[in-house]
């Protein structure tokens, strides 16, 4: 009897082993890939500009990652399946919810039999178990785990139908003007399903702004304690997280008919950019066209700062009534944007002649204006600190001090 349990149990190792292999291997690029992807110091000085190479994927798209500028498009609003960079939005409504107070990191979720039955990319969650958010979204983020997805999905919205509502409502709100949502994971669905190379890139700039993403994201390998004790090992599906000097994050994907897809972000010498590769033939293509992209940007590019954050400008404005008679206004962000080497910009001030107190820290004044390539781009000037309004006392100094 003892020996039969011996056996059963290695069965069963030996099954969840298997299991676990074929779930992650349309998402892991072979050893070849990986060494790829590898950083190569003279690499960038090859990308030239955007005239002299050509990607080798259905469709990819480049942005300035502060403006959105485009600094190389390729069939960018072509339609396309996605494979689970659809969980670029998915993760976008979770942190949203989090940051609402709708849910928090450390509520449990209970796994339905339904996000358990998940295909393909997993981290083998029990049903009727409970797991935490934090957990859920580490397997969403790290592993691409469908399970999960789903399982968050039902936790923010109460059915996976009704949070792909939300995802197409938030597509809109975003301005991806091309993309229809109809599952939390990017499985092949029997309703139509797509986006483009453009709209992938908009909801990875809008993931990248949530400081927490980025814990979740450099992660590169996890053993994951299940409640029953059971342990799910999660690797990084983003190889150039530890491959690629600067990679912030991203999200790849693959299905039989999307292909092989990535859209991350990367950052050297204060250049930022996002870059989206969608229908490579392989793993080792779609990271080679992606750090092709990221190494133009680096090579042809250079932020130009014109006022950091929380950096005052050089003009200032009037106020009335308040004993403070001037104000000079700050920066929300950084205001900067990429420009091409050698390139120029015009730089204005939008301000109004006066104010009126009182004023608080953080109230709208103004806008930086930056023109550069015939586009304008606009940053918030904000007050740095309240103004109050002048009281009586003050009327009456200030009347008694001009006589």
């Amino acid at each position: 009897m003892k020996k039969k349990l011996i056996m059963s149990s290695a069965l069963l190792a030996l099954t969840a082993a298997v299991c676990s292999a074929t779930a992650y291997a349309s998402e892991i690029p072979d050893v070849e890939a990986s060494v790829a992807v590898a950083d190569k110091a003279d690499y960038a000085a090859s990308a030239g500009n955007s005239d002299t190479f050509a990607v080798n994927c259905h469709s990819a798209y480049l942005t300035d990652y502060v403006t959105g500028a485009e600094l190389y498009a390729y069939n960018a609003d072509s339609k396309h399946e996605i494979a689970s960079m659809v969980k670029i939005m998915t993760a976008n409504l979770v942190f949203e919810a989090i940051e609402a107070g709708k849910i928090a990191v450390d509520d449990e979720v209970t796994v339905s039999e339904y996000a358990q039955s998940m295909g393909g990319s997993q981290m083998f969650l029990d049903a009727h178990e409970k797991y935490k958010v934090d957990d859920l979204l580490k397997g969403v983020i790290v592993a691409s785990a469908n399970d999960a997805a789903v399982a968050l999905a039902e936790a923010v919205s109460g059915s996976a139908e009704g949070f792909v509502h939300e995802m197409n409502a938030k597509a809109e709100e975003l301005g991806m003007t091309n993309t229809k949502f109809a599952n939390p994971t990017g499985l092949p669905s029997e309703r139509e399903q797509y986006s483009t190379a453009r709209d992938v890139n908009i909801m990875t700039r809008e993931l990248m702004k949530y400081p927490s993403y980025h814990e979740y994201a450099k992660i590169w390998t996890e053993d994951f304690v299940h409640p029953s004790g059971r342990v799910t090992t999660l690797t990084n599906t983003n190889k150039m997280i530890r491959q690629y000097s600067g990679c912030l994050g991203g999200k790849t994907g693959y299905t039989a008919t999307a292909k092989f897809c990535v859209s991350a972000c990367a950052e050297r010498n204060g250049v930022k950019t996002v870059a989206t590769v969608i229908g490579a033939d392989d793993s080792k293509t779609r990271f080679a066209e992606a750090c092709k992209l990221f190494n133009y940007a680096f090579a042809n590019f250079r932020n130009e700062i014109v006022c950091k954050k929380g950096e005052k400008i050089e003009k200032s404005v009037d106020v009335e009534k308040s004993r403070v008679k001037t104000m000079t206004p700050v920066a929300a962000v950084d205001a900067s944007v990429l420009i091409k080497q050698g390139d120029e910009i015009k730089v204005e001030y939008e301000l109004p002649d006066k104010i009126k107190a009182p004023v608080k820290k953080g109230d709208l004044i103004g806008k930086i204006k930056i023109t550069h390539d015939g586009k304008e781009y606009f940053f918030d000037l904000v007050s740095e600190s309240d103004i109050p309004k002048a009281t009586l006392w003050d009327i009456i100094k200030d009347m008694a001090g001009k006589r």
